[in-house]
């Protein structure tokens, strides 16, 4: 029945965009979790850095799922070449975390050093790309 309500370009788009917006909220979830600081609370209180890596997070996960859409026929497929495309960009902010021994990421983002957010930003950004070039 999926099958032939996806064969409507309408409820195509209606679904991917659905599911699409679900995984962006479960994956920015588990970010969360992981991180030392409050994305949300210090977003509102205007910490530019937080705000910079969690901008890039969010275009991250939403590029993986970008490619895992175009390469895939069903969108459980999609969905479920998006779900490793996060885990693999999960990896790679832990690895980012691991590989940088002189100060921690997380801290340095919550106290707003900008050029730690930015630097965040730019490696989610970029490692989407790669990551959804190889999903596929």
């Amino acid at each position: 029945m999926v099958d032939s309500l996806m064969s409507h370009p309408f409820l195509a788009v209606l679904a991917y965009f659905s599911v699409g917006i679900l995984a962006l909220i479960v994956f920015l979830s588990c970010f969360e979790w992981v991180t030392k600081y409050e994305s949300w609370d210090e977003i509102r209180k205007g910490n530019l850095s937080v705000a910079m890596a969690t901008g890039g997070k969010m275009f991250g996960i939403c590029n993986i799922f970008r490619f895992s859409i175009q390469a895939n026929d069903t969108i459980y497929e999609s969905l479920t070449w998006a779900a490793v495309g996060f885990v693999l960009l999960l990896v790679a902010y832990f690895l980012f975390e691991f590989f940088t021994p002189v100060f921690r990421i997380d801290d340095e983002i919550g106290k707003d050093n900008r050029a730690v957010g930015f630097l965040a930003m730019i490696l989610s950004v970029s490692l989407s790309y790669i990551i959804g070039a190889a999903v596929i």
